[in-house]
């Protein structure tokens, strides 16, 4: 039975900002859709399209690897949200890992030999990742070096250096329209869901589901404006198949170990972990939680174990997504059963080539549009996790020199890159990590006002 004082508990962790909370339930129906606005917003296909295009695999090939990768994703959602971290968090493949990836395949041969290298490193560095969390090591790192000032400071960065490639990459770089198509296509998604979030403002409760359903709603819009444009193409979901199977490991490919492919992976995954801590902190601060030592342990354990699951699959690492953060945000709905329902999508689209292709089929300047204000909110979550903060002459530079080496390393030419020692390549191919770094050293570095 509780008592008065549990109930006043629960009411003082309660976040104002949400419509639902964390652990308040939610019918089928409704976790359903509104897990289906986040599975859409993720883009969870693109990682293996590029891998598959990186390496050259066949088409039947590619289609796999898609596969494997939404369910993945599902697997590793449930994973997180419900058994390990316990966070409302959707889990998809990371693009750190793509140089890598390809190296390792190279190196070893290529072919089957080449991805049965690729898995049995995945699979080592993952297990390597449950050990760091069982034993806390992780932990202790991250309460010894990110405090608000640092924690902000990463919030504020995973959504700077991802805003660059929701305009440069998905809306001027999209190859679905011309280029005044892909803009105007952007305009209309994203006016249509600042539109409906004013909406849901506006009217309070009565129009929270303008609110709940804003980023579905401007999907929907920006689709249908495709379509007038008459550059909303279906043919590849026309001739996809309703239902089919993913790879099976040991009949379909099988795991080698090769020791500078599982170093080099091991360093992958640190610097996903890096990586991850940043929405973890977008996250917890959406949600008004603090991150606990049990939480950050926990989640890394969930990590290794989704990285695990992943590599079984034949599908490549997977971690926890921002985009999701801002959604929350936006929507104010914050239910672990939404994100249920996105592992559950996950492993359905994974199963059924015909639904896979349907999302992938979404015009990428509609999702850019989206994605660009979910880049935004979750920077200014950032703001508000210093706004508690003195800000002095070492806050500024804690703050400023991430800022630029984020914008530099989004910016930083390809070709320049790959002319760099190769560890130098995984350290700067991730602006997240480099600047988190570099916020980390800073706030050790640099003297403290007397």
């Amino acid at each position: 039975m509780k008592t008065q004082a549990d109930s006043q508990d629960q009411a003082q962790t309660k976040s104002p900002h949400l419509t639902v909370q964390p652990d308040d339930k939610l019918s089928f129906g409704k976790s359903a859709i509104l897990g289906l606005q986040h599975v859409i917003a993720m883009d969870v296909y693109v990682v293996p399209f590029l891998i598959a295009m990186l390496i050259g695999l066949a088409p039947n090939q590619s289609s796999a690897l898609i596969q494997s990768t939404f369910i993945a994703a599902g697997l590793a959602t449930i994973v997180q949200t419900y058994f390990c971290m316990k966070l409302p968090m959707a889990q998809g493949p990371s693009y750190v890992p793509l140089g890598a990836i390809v190296a390792i395949y190279a190196a070893s041969g290529g072919g089957e030999l080449g991805w049965s290298s690729v898995l049995g490193a995945s699979l080592i560095g993952a297990v390597l990742v449950v050990i760091l969390g069982y034993t806390g090591i992780f932990n202790k790192i991250v309460t010894s070096f990110i405090p608000p000032i640092v924690g902000g400071t990463i919030i504020f960065i995973v959504g700077l250096s991802l805003l660059p490639v929701a305009i440069r990459d998905n809306i001027y770089g999209a190859t679905d329209a011309t280029i005044n198509q892909n803009v105007l296509l952007a305009l209309i998604s994203a006016a249509a869901l600042i539109l409906f979030v004013i909406l849901g403002s506006l009217f309070g409760t009565r129009g929270a589901i303008f609110r709940i359903t804003s980023v579905m709603i401007a999907l929907i819009i920006g689709c249908i404006s495709a379509n007038f444009m008459g550059v909303l193409d279906f043919s590849t979901v026309a001739n996809a198949k309703w239902f089919s199977m993913p790879h099976i490991p040991f009949k379909d490919f099988g795991f080698s170990f090769d020791f500078s492919a599982i170093i080099t992976m091991v360093i992958i995954y640190l610097v996903l972990l890096a990586e991850t801590t940043g929405t973890w902190f977008a996250i917890s601060n959406v949600i008004d939680k603090p991150l606990t030592d049990k939480n950050i342990n926990r989640g890394v354990i969930g990590e290794g174990i989704s990285c695990l699951i992943a590599s079984v699959l034949g599908s490549t690492p997977v971690t926890g997504y921002s985009t999701n953060a801002g959604i929350i945000s936006i929507t104010g709905i914050a239910s672990r059963r939404v994100f249920l329902a996105v592992g559950g999508w996950f492993v359905l689209f994974g199963c059924s080539g015909k639904l896979a292709a349907l999302i992938s089929s979404i015009p990428t300047a509609v999702i850019g549009g989206v994605f660009a204000i979910v880049c935004g909110i979750i920077s200014i979550n950032g703001i508000q996790v210093m706004k508690n903060v003195q800000i002095t002459e070492k806050e500024m530079y804690i703050i400023a020199i991430p800022m630029i080496l984020t914008l530099a390393l989004v910016l930083i030419p390809k070709d320049f890159l790959y002319t760099l020692p190769t560890f130098v390549q995984y350290l700067l191919g991730s602006p997240i990590l480099a600047a988190s770094l570099a916020a980390i050293l800073l706030n050790k570095l640099l003297p403290s006002r007397k």
